[in-house]
C-alpha cells in the first residue's frame, strides 16, 4: 500500500486552511498544521475534521509554531517532512495592517522568507523536494495598471498588509528561479465563506443581517461602500492551490471569477434577501476608511482555467446567499423561502460552543 502523501499548512485555523484540510484528508493526505499558542481555542473552523492524535484514525495532527519564530518552523518541518507546504499564515486584514504595520511585514515578508529558507536547507541536507503554495493577494495589485488583472499585470500595493504580500511573492519566483524550488504563488482575488472572519467586510455585513433580523442590534457601520472587488466561494479556489503543486511544473496563477462588484451591491443583494433595506441600517463611519484606498479589482482567471481546469462553482448571489443563510441558522433563525426569516425548532442544527478536545504536538 502507498504511503499516503503529508503536508504542512500555515494557518490551518482559519477560512481558508479549514476549507484546504478538508479537502487534502478527502485526497488521503496526513495533514499537518501550524497553529499559534493563545489562551483560548481558536479551531472552531477544524474542530469537525479533528481526531485524538492517540486515534489510530487521525490523520490531522496541529503543532505550535508561527511565523515569526524561524526556528520552530524548521523543528516542525524536520519533524513532519511534507511533501507539499501551504503557506497561508499571515496577518490578513488590511485595514488593520495599517494599525500594525510592522507585525504584519514580520509575519507577512519575512515569515515567507523564513519558510522558503527553511525549505531550501532541509532540501539540501536531505535531497528531498517539498512543493510549495505561496498565498498571493489581489491587494498586491492596488492602483490597478490594467483591468482586467493578470498574471503579469504590475503590481502597485496600497497598504502594509499588500507590499509584504508583494515581498513574499517575489521572494518565491526568486527561490523557484535562483534555486529550482518547486514554488508556485496564487494570487487569489477575494474570497469569502460562512467560515469568513467577522471582521471582513463580507461577513460583517451578513452578520450584522442576522443580528439586526434578530433585534440584537440596530444599526451597521461601514466605511467605503464604492470600493468595487472580485468575489469568489472560498472552497472552490482552495482546490486552486492544490491543482498547482499537481502540475508538472511551477507557476503562477490569478484565481478569480473575472466579475466585480461594489460593496453597495453586497449590501443591496444581502439586505433584499431577508426583505430590509440597507439604507436604514447601514451608517458611515470614517474609521473605516483605509488611508490609501483600492479601487477596482477584477481577475483574469483564463489561465487557471486554462492550466489547471478550474472553475469557480458558485456565482455572486449564491455566495451572499449562503453566507446570509449561514448567519441567520447561526443566531437561531433560518430564512423561508426568501421570505421573514423563522425561529429554527430544531435545536439540532445550532451549534453550541463547548470545550475542544483538540492537542497539539
Amino acid at each position: 500500500m502507498a504511503q499516503s502523501k503529508k503536508c504542512l499548512i500555515t494557518g490551518i485555523t482559519g477560512q481558508d486552511g479549514s476549507y484546504l484540510s478538508e479537502l487534502l484528508l478527502e485526497q488521503g493526505y496526513e495533514v499537518h498544521g501550524i497553529i499559534r499558542r493563545t489562551s483560548t481555542f481558536n479551531t472552531d473552523r477544524i474542530d469537525h475534521i479533528y481526531e485524538d492524535p492517540h486515534s489510530d484514525q487521525a490523520r490531522l495532527f496541529l503543532h505550535y509554531g508561527d511565523l515569526t519564530d524561524g526556528t520552530t518552523l524548521r523543528r516542525i518541518l524536520e519533524e513532519v517532512q511534507p511533501d507539499e507546504i501551504y503557506n497561508l499564515g499571515a496577518q490578513s486584514h488590511v485595514r488593520v495592517s495599517f494599525d500594525s504595520p510592522e507585525y504584519t511585514v514580520d509575519a507577512v515578508a519575512m515569515g515567507t522568507l523564513r519558510l522558503l529558507e527553511a525549505i531550501r536547507d532541509y532540501r539540501r541536507r536531505t535531497g528531498i523536494e517539498v512543493r510549495y503554495y505561496q498565498a498571493g493577494s489581489s491587494e498586491m495589485f492596488g492602483k490597478v495598471q490594467a483591468v482586467p488583472q493578470t498574471e503579469t499585470t504590475p503590481f502597485y500595493p496600497r497598504s502594509p498588509y499588500a507590499c509584504a504580500k508583494v515581498y513574499g511573492h517575489w521572494q518565491t519566483v526568486n527561490h523557484r528561479e535562483s534555486y529550482g524550488m518547486f514554488a508556485c504563488n496564487g494570487i487569489l482575488f477575494n474570497h469569502e465563506s460562512p467560515r469568513r472572519g467577522e471582521t471582513f467586510v463580507t461577513r460583517k455585513i451578513t452578520r450584522a443581517i442576522a443580528r439586526i433580523v434578530a433585534g440584537q442590534q440596530k444599526q451597521l457601520f461601514m466605511g467605503n461602500l464604492d470600493a468595487k472587488r472580485d468575489w469568489g466561494y472560498a472552497k472552490d479556489y482552495v482546490k486552486a492551490m492544490w491543482l498547482m503543486l499537481q502540475q508538472d511544473e511551477p507557476d503562477d496563477y490569478v484565481v478569480a471569477t473575472g466579475e466585480t462588484h461594489s460593496v453597495e451591491e453586497f449590501l443591496d443583494l444581502a439586505f433584499g434577501y431577508v426583505n430590509l433595506r440597507w439604507q436604514n441600517h447601514v451608517a458611515f463611519d470614517e474609521r473605516y476608511l483605509r488611508p490609501a484606498e483600492v479601487d477596482l479589482l477584477i481577475g483574469d482567471p483564463s489561465k487557471t482555467k486554462e492550466k489547471l481546469g478550474w472553475e469557480p462553482s458558485v456565482s455572486f448571489e449564491e455566495l451572499v446567499r449562503l453566507m446570509v443563510d449561514a448567519d441567520l441558522r447561526a443566531i437561531g433563525l433560518v430564512p423561508m423561502n426568501g421570505s421573514e426569516p423563522r425561529p429554527i425548532t430544531d435545536m439540532a442544527t445550532i451549534r453550541i460552543p463547548g470545550e475542544t478536545g483538540i492537542q497539539v504536538g
